[in-house]
């Protein structure tokens, strides 16, 4: 029990050593050279099976995880590293207790492994006893939103807007904010290994193709796709404490792919050069490029893909990358990845018990052997090996086959030394990744500590709801003709006919089918917010609301009721919300056969369709016989009440605008992104803001330049044609004259839409410069830079950010001294300042020794005092000795600042001699 008491402690230390202040970079060094000391010197403490455990990411089936059951013998005897939970194989229950039972299950989970480290097990090769180390284990699954059948829970959760809606809001921000919610709430369930998000960027759309990834993705621009990744992956690590990895998909981007990987191995035909600036671009931004610690990614899943780019002629035979250890080798050498990999990023393979795999390594699927391309797997660079479905053709099933595996690795571990350090370098990983998300592995850490009766809060709805509205986009006509062919709502006195695509799912294999979306969703919407209980604006008798395979029903004649072609007929309105276009689901093609076949049913009247998918499943003959087109991007409630209030103009002017590209209206998304001509760009001088603190002149002087002086400019914020910042990386050009004679132009690229570039003058004369990106440009700024015996002269910009007096004087222009407020007046250190410093000290000092007191430890806690004092001394007159000048004396900010440096010196003093007592104690 003390030593319980004592890891509650060390884990409180560290938590307050993070209070230290970031500009002496002690804070995260020391937490993330603390989990790697932690993990070494567990790793140190395992046996070959313990290691070898770590390594497996496995599936099973059921909700129940009892001494009786097969992941029961896994998870207690075999140390796997974790299990990946899915409605695939029945993990969760029917929608009235999906939560709870889930709850329950990842509890269970955790505590099996919890009480397995308690007893003392067998080895099975020196037949000696041993007490294995508790590890807590990954508890995965995969949430991308906009329900099922990408959700693996379908109920009970807030229902969390696609990733491609999130695209269409082109806001990092609400991204930030829908993460912090998955984060929150699977936390609070247990999860702590989320498969998510997509990274794949979606260039080029593929809608009748194999390898159509729909709303799964942010979008088709690279840089867009990585700024959100980045804010969302930010949220789920706020919103779960940090006690959730983020995994992503589908490394290294099916985009381009030929087909989903899921049935058959997928081709990717671009050169390398291609993938970095597509598709690997956003996997660099959330990696070793990613702007913070917190919007960096834990691990990578590698798909089932091959690359033409890394792999040369891609053949039958090419295998996929994530068995291809030379292509996955180059790619980790690529300079974002390698410092990822250097910080422990881990690496997953995905699914290799997929059908996909299975084929590829025999046609006729008749011959797999599991444990042999488990260990390609993990040779080809994967530190995780994911197994569902892992049977081996000689096996009864995969439980079998599993333990032959692990059996199979662990004995290559103790004869093959080569083979052993490799296994050590990913458990180390591993280690290291969940000793970052825990700090210490003590069962009540590793609980889910959140509160169920907070899940899908109204708070979380909202954000869902305004995702949907800023995201919904008027895809045709434009916005300007909107008014002229649809200038008013529908009338109380019209009927309206809805007609919704949609399909069945279940949650389980014994829970009953429920639709993806409800036949009656906008029909729902429409009268909740319009109808007799609302405003009153419509009549429930004049709504009536029909599924695609009914429509398909009456396109092949087989209504036997004809009440479709009634409806239709007698309406004024027809709406169509449509999902994908599937070839393996005939109704799906509802709405262009109805288009194509009937357009006697049509002709005269209103045709509205919303996209719950994606927005390019029509071409243009489709859109053209349309009266709008509408993408919302999402079939989740949210969306629908959007929807009802586009279609009754409550909602005039959609705010969205389209993250991929729309064949049928000829939208192109790399046009949509470049500089829209339009614009004048904002050309300025780069002139430093004045400090915070100091008084700001009414009137900025203008800077004064000679020959030989450098000019800093600054073109931008540059918007794209939908009134974003241009994508980072845009080229600028700014062109120079010289008393009329041209010379050589500079070249810049755009961070966050503005590029910067430093001018230096080697002549006089009157300078024009002016910035050009694509077709957009600047108005110029114009100089006088006079010969070196001439006064000095000033710029004439136009136009300005700051306003700047017209050129040219004769005098040089004085420039006024700004004014010191009254509270930034440096203050010496006083004898006030030091009490206070070591009455924080001493404070410190006294709960170090009262902790120690409270667990029976007297003496170490005088210890711990003592070296509290002194490091908190220490610190403090360091702090003070580093002011510069002779004196001591500093800004009120920074007094307080020290003072912090002093309660934080003490807290790590505190510490670490905690630390030092328990590894003595051992």
């Amino acid at each position: 029990m003390r030593g319980l008491h004592l890891r509650r402690l060390l884990l409180v230390v560290a938590l307050l050593s993070a209070l230290i202040p970031s500009q002496f970079g002690l804070a995260a060094s020391f937490q993330q050279e603390t989990a790697e000391a932690r993990a070494l010197e567990l790793l140190e403490q395992l046996t070959p099976e313990e290691r070898v455990g770590q390594l497996f990411l496995v599936t099973f089936q059921g909700t129940d995880a009892g001494p009786e059951t097969q992941i029961y013998d896994l998870t207690t005897n075999h140390y796997l590293g974790g299990v990946i939970l899915s409605a695939e194989n029945d993990n969760f229950a029917a929608a009235d207790e999906t939560i709870s039972g889930a709850w329950i299950l990842t509890n269970q989970l955790q505590n099996i492994r919890f009480s397995s480290s308690q007893v003392e097990h067998i080895n099975p090769v020196s037949e000696e006893t041993f007490q294995p180390q508790y590890i807590p284990l990954f508890i995965g699954l995969s949430q991308e939103g906009d329900g099922p059948p990408h959700n693996e829970i379908f109920s009970g959760l807030t229902a969390m807007p696609s990733q491609l809606a999130i695209g269409a809001t082109w806001n990092p921000e609400l991204a930030q904010q829908v993460g912090m919610i998955a984060g929150r709430e699977l936390a609070a369930l247990g999860i702590n290994l989320l498969f998510g998000p997509s990274l794949d960027v979606s260039d080029i759309p593929n809608p009748e193709g194999e390898g159509d990834l729909n709303v799964r993705v942010f979008g088709g621009d690279p840089y867009w796709v990585g700024e959100m990744a980045q804010a969302y992956i930010e949220g789920v690590h706020e919103g779960g404490a940090n006690h959730i990895a983020v995994v992503g998909t589908h490394f290294p981007g099916l985009g381009s792919a030929d087909r989903l990987p899921e049935f058959e191995v997928a081709t990717v035909r671009k050169s390398l050069e291609q993938l970095q600036q597509i598709e690997l671009a956003p996997f660099f931004t959330v990696t070793g490029n990613a702007d913070k610690e917190a919007a960096r990614l834990d691990a990578l899943l590698v798909s089932h893909i091959r690359y033409q780019g890394l792999q040369g002629n891609i053949r039958s035979t090419t295998r996929p990358i994530s068995f291809d250890q030379p292509a996955l080798t180059l790619l980790m050498e690529l300079a974002p990845f390698a410092s990822w990999r250097e910080s422990g990023g881990v690496i997953i393979s995905d699914d290799l018990g997929s059908r996909a795999v299975r084929r590829f390594h025999d046609p006729t699927e008749e011959t797999f052997n599991a444990r042999r391309l488990a260990l390609d797997a993990f040779l080809a660079g994967n530190d995780m090996l994911y197994l569902n479905n892992f049977t081996s053709s000689e096996d009864p099933d995969a439980y079998t086959t599993i333990l032959s595996t692990l059996e199979f690795f662990s004995q290559k571990y103790r004869e093959d030394p080569v083979f052993a350090q490799r296994v050590d370098e990913s458990v180390l990983r591993i280690l290291t990744l969940k000793f970052r998300m825990y700090g210490f592995f003590t069962l009540n850490l590793v609980l889910p500590a959140g509160n169920l009766g907070e899940l899908n809060s109204s708070e979380s709805r909202q954000i869902t709801y305004e995702v949907a509205q800023r995201g919904a986009t008027l895809i045709s006509p434009p916005l300007s003709e909107l008014d002229n062919v649809l200038p008013n709502a529908p009338d109380f006195n019209e009927r309206i006919v809805f007609i919704t695509d949609t399909y069945s799912v279940t949650q389980c294999s014994e829970c009953p089918p429920e639709p993806v979306l409800a036949v009656d969703a906008l029909q729902q919407s429409v009268i909740n917010l319009y109808g007799p209980g609302a405003e009153g604006l419509v009549s429930q008798a004049n709504l009536n609301s029909h599924s695609s395979e009914q429509l398909t029903l009456m396109l092949d004649g087989a209504d036997e009721t004809g009440l479709v072609e009634w409806n239709i007929r007698q309406a004024q309105w027809i709406i169509f919300v449509m999902l994908d276009v599937d070839a393996d689901r005939p109704t799906s093609l509802a709405l262009q056969r109805f288009l194509a076949e009937r357009p006697d049913l049509s002709r005269g009247k209103n045709v509205v369709v919303f996209a719950a998918n994606a927005p390019y499943y029509l071409d243009a003959t489709d859109i053209s016989k349309l009266t709008v087109f509408f993408g919302l991007f999402g079939k989740t409630s949210p969306f629908m009440d959007v929807a009802a209030r586009l279609l009754f103009k409550e909602i005039t002017t959609p705010g969205g605008a389209l993250p991929v590209s729309v064949p049928g209206i000829g939208y192109e998304l790399i046009s949509a992104t470049s500089p829209n001509p339009e614009q004048i760009i904002p050309l300025v001088l780069d002139i430093p803001a004045p400090l915070e603190g100091t008084a700001t002149p009414e009137v900025t002087p203008a800077p004064e330049y000679r020959i030989g002086d450098t000019i800093p400019l600054k073109a931008g914020v540059i918007f794209d044609h939908n009134h974003n910042p241009v994508p980072d990386n845009t080229p600028v050009q700014f062109n120079i004259t010289v008393d009329g004679q041209e010379a050589p132009s500079i070249s810049a690229t755009t961070v966050d839409g503005v590029a910067t570039v430093n001018f230096k003058f080697d002549s006089s004369g009157i300078v024009n410069i002016w910035a050009m990106s694509g077709s957009a440009s600047s108005e110029a700024l114009v100089f006088e830079i006079p010969p070196d015996e001439s006064p000095l002269v000033t710029p004439t910009e136009m136009p300005t950010e700051t306003p700047l007096p017209t050129l040219v004087p004769t005098e040089p222009i004085p420039t006024p001294m700004p004014a010191l407020e009254p509270e930034t007046v440096p203050q010496s250190i006083g004898l006030r300042d030091w009490g206070i410093a070591l009455a924080i000290i001493a404070a410190v000092a006294w709960g170090a020794s009262r902790t120690g007191a409270l667990i029976g430890q007297v003496r170490r806690g005088v210890r711990w005092a003592l070296t509290a004092v002194i490091t908190g001394l220490l610190t403090y007159t360091y702090g003070a000795l580093s002011l510069p000048g002779t004196e001591w004396v500093m800004e009120t900010n920074q007094h307080w600042g020290l003072l912090l440096l002093a309660f934080s010196g003490a807290i790590l003093g505190w510490g670490v001699s905690a630390l030092i007592s328990t590894n003595d104690k051992r």
